[in-house]
This record gives C-alpha cells, sequence and structure tokens, in this order.
C-alpha cells in the first residue's frame, strides 16, 4: 500500500482511466488474501510471500531510478517512511491471511482516525469540533468490528468483546503504519518521489523479511504458524505472479491519484472494503453478522466525513 504525489489533475471528462486505474488497485488489494492464503497453503508464510513480492519492485526501481539508492541513504525522513510502510504492509498481509478478512480491513481503515491524531502531532495541524466527532464516530464503529458473537453454554445467543486477536491487532497496527506512511510522505513531500517509493518498497521486504527470519528461527513461530519457506516448486511461480500484479495495481495507484485530486482518490480507495468484503464471502465462506455490518457503517461514514470536512475546508 502506498501513496503517490500529486502532479497532473484530470478533467471530468477524462477521469474515468484514472478512477479504474484506482479501482483496479483496490481490487488487487481487497483480494490479495486469496493468493496469500494458497501459498500458505503451498508453504510459503505471508512475511515471507510479503518480502519477496516487494523484493522484486525494489529491484525495478534500483535499476530505473538508480539515484534513489543515494536518496535514500542521506534522507534521514525516508527511513521513517522505510519502517511505516515496512510494518503496514508486513501486518496488513499477514492479518488478513490469518484473520477475518471483513474485520480485518475495517480495522485497517481507521487508519484515517490515526492520520488525524498524528497530523496533529507531527505536522501541528489543528484538530476541529467536527473531527474530534469522526473520531469518536469510528471508535464507535471499531468497538462493533470487534464485538465477537460468542454462544454461552445455555445456548442463548450474546455477544463478547474478547481480547484482541493475532489479525485484529495486526491490522490495528497496520492501520497505524499506514497513517504514519501517509503522514511522513506529507512532510517529506519535498523530497524526489523515486526516492519515497524505494524507501516503501525495500521497507516492506526488509521488514517482513526480518520478522519472518526472526519467527523461524526462534521458538515463538510455530506459535504463530510462521516457519521457513518449503523446499516446493509449488510456491515459486504463483509467488511471481503475485509480484507483477502488486506490481502493477501500484502503477495504477501512482497513474490514478497523480491525475486525480486527493478527495476523489480518497473516496474510491475504500472500494478495497467492498472487493475484500464480497470475495470473502462468495470464496471464503464469511458470515456478515449485524454488529460487523453496523461497525463497518460507522467507520466508513467517519472516512467519508472527513474526506467531505477537508474538501469544504479546501474550498
Amino acid at each position: 500500500m502506498t501513496s503517490a504525489a500529486r502532479v497532473t489533475r484530470a478533467s471530468p471528462a477524462n477521469a474515468l482511466t484514472p478512477v479504474l486505474a484506482l479501482l483496479v488497485n483496490a481490487f488487487v488489494w481487497g483480494v490479495s488474501w486469496w493468493p496469500f492464503r494458497r501459498l500458505q497453503a503451498m508453504g510459503l508464510h505471508p512475511l515471507w510471500t510479503t518480502a519477496i513480492v516487494y523484493l522484486l519492485s525494489v529491484f525495478v526501481i534500483g535499476l530505473w531510478r538508480r539515484r534513489a539508492w543515494r536518496q535514500l541513504a542521506t534522507k534521514p525522513a525516508l527511513w521513517l517512511i522505510f519502517l511505516a510502510s515496512g510494518t503496514t504492509n508486513a501486518a496488513f498481509n499477514w492479518a488478513v491471511s490469518i484473520g477475518d478478512v471483513v474485520r480485518v480491513v475495517l480495522l485497517f481503515y481507521l487508519m484515517p482516525l490515526w492520520a488525524l491524531l498524528l497530523a496533529r502531532i507531527v505536522l501541528k495541524e489543528r484538530m476541529t469540533r467536527g473531527a474530534i466527532l469522526r473520531v469518536l464516530l469510528a471508535m464507535a464503529g471499531a468497538m462493533l468490528v470487534l464485538w465477537h458473537p460468542a454462544e454461552p453454554a445455555n445456548g442463548a445467543a450474546a455477544h463478547a468483546l474478547e481480547g484482541f486477536s493475532l489479525p485484529e491487532a495486526l491490522a490495528l497496527i497496520g492501520g497505524f503504519a499506514f497513517a504514519l506512511n501517509n503522514v511522513m510522505l506529507k512532510r517529506a513531500a519535498a523530497e524526489p518521489e523515486e526516492g519515497r517509493a524505494l524507501a516503501m518498497f525495500l521497507g516492506g521486504a526488509t521488514v517482513a523479511g526480518t520478522v519472518a527470519a526472526f519467527l523461524s528461527s526462534g521458538p515463538h513461530g510455530s506459535a504463530v504458524g510462521v516457519a521457513w519457506p518449503a523446499l516446493s516448486m509449488a510456491w515459486p511461480i504463483p509467488a511471481a505472479g503475485l509480484a507483477v500484479a502488486f506490481l502493477l495495481s501500484n502503477l495504477c495507484l501512482q497513474y490514478g491519484a497523480a491525475r486525480l485530486s486527493a478527495t476523489v482518490t480518497a473516496v474510491v480507495m475504500p472500494a478495497e472494503v467492498l472487493f475484500a468484503s464480497l470475495t470473502a464471502v462468495w470464496w471464503g465462506g464469511a458470515t456478515l453478522h449485524a454488529s460487523v455490518l453496523a461497525g463497518g457503517a460507522l467507520i466508513l461514514s467517519a472516512t467519508f466525513a472527513g474526506i467531505m470536512g477537508h474538501r469544504e475546508g479546501a474550498g
């Protein structure tokens, strides 16, 4: 998951192609849980898959824009983007591979809440009354998403707010890291784009690979299902195909986000939630509980309210 600098704007008549490009990006990320799970069944954990996928992008960018390496080495701000982007991708890809896809994606989309708080701390942006209300709305939605259905011993229907599961914790961490990534991208907007792109892709490969190697080598890896990649001919070709899909989706993001306003981009990107939810139900047999639907509606309402408020403020 990445962000792009806006360099041009499409007229309303020519906006269809950039919007379609953003939808392609959202689709790839929305259905990514499926290939990650298939690869995991072949013996390649999502953390190792993430490292391999992003190494391909690092290879392409490193050859295409060689000066990006010097930028990354000499610009300290890019290293925080490196860590934030790496944490985002490692956490999100792991979470959607082992958890309830809809819950994970919705909790990840608390990202605007974290971005609001981080913008106040890092960028010193003013927090309005409307912003505070949106934070409360998103938090209420998160509580509903985390409200797990439970079946007591007497068989009566009930709900309990249980402790975070690993995928839910990873989704929250990933969303916070993505917000930090976007805030730091805004702060480092003056830096060349290729340096920022290399920082994000190299971070994705390095953080995921480091965590995977650490867990695979230690006693805690088996507890969370992380192991060294299986020696098999089953996963290399599908992993390479997924790498190409992610690289193409990023190109679509770069193309679309560079030609549309930030407001339009922000409205289109939550389509990922729709793609993830539909495919989780159709392919994964997921059940959309009322609490998840209600919580998702609150979270997305807070997101769109923030987009509208930003547009009105800009106007």
